[in-house]
């Protein structure tokens, strides 16, 4: 095996993809898969699954599951467990978004947005985690942050609450277990085309998004597979954790 082909290979690597039936985190997963992990795609819609096991090839898999409590969390584990015998790496990129006005943020409606975004998130490190600590085994956590947790941006203000705190979240479980092999990171898009950010995105505001990116257009998703198997990787990411690894055209460096 090539040097570069060794220091970035997942062979042998479980991923478990949470929001792996999603655009930018699908991409991501058949990132993974190409760098040789079996990789687990989670969400709650099995047609939409397929289309995207169908993408990334065979070594892709799907598990339903509802990530909204504990316990479904433990039985997702317990699954993952039991059908491929391991997990070594955990991506966390379930999401939600609402455009409401910021004075007609119901609480249900913010409470919602913390839950899947923040919560879940919190829980799904605890139940991988606590895995890996019983087993004196390796882990990798790549949780999926925003710039909008970077930078105030409008129309997206439950959001971006969210995604700050789950960067915050990272770098705090990343010191916490950084000497017992489990490395906790943040992958950062930029501005990227998904389904998260459509309602938000007319003329008007991408004109403003692209005169504040430097490269001045948006992001591909396979952009963000770089950053996800190095993050991924305890070889060439092996001394990376409590990092937020921002992938955004130059976004987060423009001021004025």
């Amino acid at each position: 095996m090539h040097y570069l082909e060794k220091l970035f290979s997942l062979e042998n690597k479980v991923a478990v993809v949470i929001g792996g039936t999603g655009e930018l985190c699908s991409h991501m997963a058949g990132g993974l898969a190409k760098a040789g992990a079996t990789v687990v795609l989670v969400g709650r819609n099995a047609e939409k699954a397929q289309t995207r096991i169908d993408q990334i090839g065979g070594n892709a898999h799907f598990i339903a599951a509802d990530i909204s409590t504990r316990e479904s969390i433990d039985k997702l584990l317990a699954d993952v467990l039991k059908e491929f015998g391991k997990v070594d790496i955990l991506v966390n990129g379930a999401g939600i978004n609402s455009p409401t006005p910021v004075l007609d943020i119901s609480t249900e409606e913010f409470n919602n947005i913390i839950n899947v975004n923040l919560t879940a998130t919190l829980v799904a490190c605890q139940v991988f985690a606590k895995y890996w600590l019983e087993k004196d085994a390796e882990g990798s956590i790549i949780n999926l942050g925003s710039i909008s947790g970077l930078n105030p941006l409008s129309r997206v203000f439950s959001y971006s609450a969210s995604k700050a705190a789950v960067h915050n979240l990272s770098k705090n479980l990343a010191r916490e277990w950084a000497n017992q092999k489990i490395r906790v990171n943040t992958l950062v898009p930029g501005f990227f085309p998904a389904e998260q950010n459509k309602s938000v995105l007319d003329e008007s505001r991408i004109a403003t998004i692209m005169g504040h990116t430097p490269m001045d257009r948006f992001g591909n998703p396979d952009e963000l597979i770089g950053a996800t198997i190095l993050l991924a990787s305890s070889t060439a990411g092996g001394f990376i954790t409590g990092h937020e690894m921002i992938v955004d055209g130059g976004f987060n460096s423009m001021s004025i």
